[in-house]
């Protein structure tokens, strides 16, 4: 039968998907949560649909008592979730209704409570200095009297795998006294993260046979087996599942929560979600990584942008047949969708693919075909890379099938008689760069000088400056992103240099490659195809 909560939980209580981004994935080197932020991070995971959010440990540390205090005169107003405290057990010798971070728990208002606990014999004897029978004695007295005042009380087992490799009847009268208290959950913790899937779910199979208690699992990842470890203690009898957003934790993190859950709904059929959210996944992942300020990992299983990327030609013969050959899922199942890379590597069929997805057809027209993959094999040998540089590919390919058509090519919004960069160093050490620009548009000569920090700065806002008469729409174009690599095949200033130049107008973002021995050049045409592209996307783009 399903459990009324406070909160509500649109799946009932068969299996419960528990995160902990806000407590555990706040350990990770690096982040560090607001408490706006945290608001804000409780809200996309209840959006999501997760049934529990582990807020903090209020009590301990001032950032989560701020948060709870907030949720409380509501401030977050969850739909599906449960918020949940986390905290410790009384200490020993003292009773749980005067230890006074109990009462924080408590004072928290909230309507679940995370109670953690030691469940290895070396851990109880050495860092509590007590003895068994105390050690369970206060897991017991606080689970009761919290569930007395109305909480539901989780019981977070530290140590568990090992500590019970080490003394199996010590960890399991932890798990029984947490049972005897009236917890709803017991739940294993690979705290140290050395667990493989085969033990870990041995050992879940024989706790759910000798306690019949509901068992629940939490995964570190150092050994990179965290998300299998979960799915594999899942198999195995636990229905709580614990994660953090993108594996955000301690050391090598823990188990992701995307991961997780892609692998229990595509593999397993579970549904462990409200309907519709699992197609969120990408969203909302890619939304907790800019909260925390932390690049979204590219090859994230699932959520990644590389995750259905493709390079190889022979990969992309078999997807133009049937995207389900190189694919284990539709990728639009979890919000993504697949990409096809185009390198030295590409063969017809690659480009063919990308040329679509791109918007350009290149079915039907051999010639154009053959011509753009020689093409771009010569460049990419030259140090050009198209794979991160969709629109300057795209350019390309519209440049080929018009050549192979006889057939105009867009104009492009200008074009170029000349530019000059001046390097100024003055006696107290700045550095001052300007540039001075001729180009023509529409059928006017324009000719800008600006100065900037660097040389591409001062080259960028010199071409703005000519040509924002003409184009209004330059304004709505930033520079979101500029990176440089110096390729290797040439020695030390000799060296062949690679820009890549995000761009965005707000609504969408672009990437464009120039490559030249110079990096001012390179750096120009980058900008050029940055402009070439936007353009494309105006209905009239000269004045």
């Amino acid at each position: 039968m399903s459990r009324t909560t406070p909160a509500g939980t649109p799946l009932g209580d068969e299996f419960h998907v528990y995160d902990t981004t806000l407590r555990d994935g706040a350990q990770r080197e690096g982040i560090s949560y607001s408490v706006a932020d945290k608001l804000a991070v409780a809200r996309l995971l209840d959006d999501l649909g997760v049934g529990f959010i582990e807020g903090g440990w209020p009590g301990a540390l001032p950032k989560d008592t701020e948060f709870f205090a907030k949720a409380a005169q509501g401030e977050l107003p969850l739909k599906h979730a449960v918020l949940v405290a986390f905290g410790s057990t009384r200490k020993a010798g003292t009773k749980a209704e005067e230890d006074p971070q109990v009462r924080a728990l408590l004072d928290s208002l909230a309507p679940a409570v995370t109670l953690v606990a030691k469940s290895d014999r070396r851990h109880i004897e050495r860092a509590l200095r007590t003895d068994v029978d105390e050690a369970c004695a206060m897991v017991r007295d606080t689970v009761a009297f919290l569930v007395q005042e109305g909480r539901r009380v989780f019981l977070d087992a530290e140590h568990f795998f090992d500590g019970y490799a080490f003394d199996p009847d010590c960890a399991l009268r932890v798990l029984t006294a947490a049972g005897e208290g009236g917890a709803d959950v017991v739940v294993l913790c690979d705290t140290n993260g050395g667990q493989l899937p085969l033990r870990l779910a041995e050992t879940v199979g024989e706790v759910v046979a000798r306690t019949g208690l509901r068992v629940g699992i939490h995964c570190q990842d150092d050994t990179s087996c965290a998300v299998a470890n979960s799915v594999a203690a899942v198999q195995a009898g636990a229905s709580h599942v614990q994660c953090t957003a993108n594996g955000y934790g301690e050391r090598a993190g823990n188990a992701d929560l995307f991961a997780v859950v892609g692998n229990l709904v595509t593999k397993l059929g579970m549904s462990v979600l409200p309907t519709g959210s699992v197609a969120e996944l990408t969203r909302v992942s890619h939304a907790l990584a800019e909260i925390a300020n932390i690049a979204p990992d590219t090859h994230q299983a699932y959520v990644g942008s590389s995750a259905f990327a493709h390079k190889a030609g022979l990969h992309a013969s078999a997807i133009k047949v049937d995207p389900e050959l190189y694919n284990h899922i539709d990728p639009g199942v979890v919000g993504n969708s697949m990409r096809v890379l185009v390198t030295e590597m590409a063969g017809r069929a690659s480009l063919e693919l990308k040329g679509r997805e791109l918007g350009v057809d290149l079915a039907g027209r051999p010639e154009a075909l053959t011509s753009a993959v020689r093409k771009v094999k010569h460049l990419e040998a030259r140090g050009w890379s198209f794979e991160a540089a969709d629109a300057s590919l795209e350019l390309l390919l519209r440049g080929e099938v018009a050549e192979a058509e006889h057939s105009a090519v867009d104009a492009p919004p200008f074009v170029l008689e000349s530019y000059r960069v001046i390097l100024d160093h003055h006696v107290d050490g700045t550095v001052v760069s300007e540039a001075t620009v001729k180009v023509h548009v529409a059928g006017e000569r324009m000719i800008a000088t600006a100065e900037g920090n660097g040389p591409v700065h001062a080259l960028d806002a010199a071409l703005r400056k000519a040509l924002l008469p003409h184009l209004s729409w330059l304004d709505q174009v930033e520079l979101a992103d500029y990176k440089v690599r110096i390729l290797t095949d040439h020695p030390g200033t000799d060296a062949v240099t690679r820009v890549l130049v995000e761009s965005t107008d707000g609504r969408r973002e672009w990437t464009t490659v120039g490559v030249h021995g110079n990096i001012v050049e390179a750096s120009w045409l980058a900008l050029c195809d940055a402009l070439v592209h936007k353009a494309l996307r105006v209905e009239q783009p000269v004045s």
